[in-house]
């Protein structure tokens, strides 16, 4: 199923059960999107607290999420 597809499998409200699997779907696609992100963020040299207020949460709410999560590289380039 494409993007579009699980899109609209979850904002159909025929199928409860069905549109909700459709939004865990996404949820799971906008977290390594996210990742994806703060990496690349953080390869170009921007900091946690730019990082943070581009995804609406503290700095050290994102710092907490991602300090682990990152590549070892970005994680002694970019400390806290």
């Amino acid at each position: 199923m494409s993007t579009d597809e699980v899109a609209r499998t979850a904002s159909d409200t025929t199928d409860p059960l069905r549109a909700l699997a459709a939004v865990t779907a996404l949820r799971r696609l906008a977290d390594q999107l996210e990742h994806v992100q703060v990496e690349q963020a953080l390869r170009q040299g921007h900091a946690w607290p730019e990082i943070a207020q581009a995804l609406g949460v503290t700095r050290q709410a994102v710092h907490k999420k991602y300090a682990r999560r990152i590549t070892p590289e970005l994680r002694e380039r970019n400390p806290r």
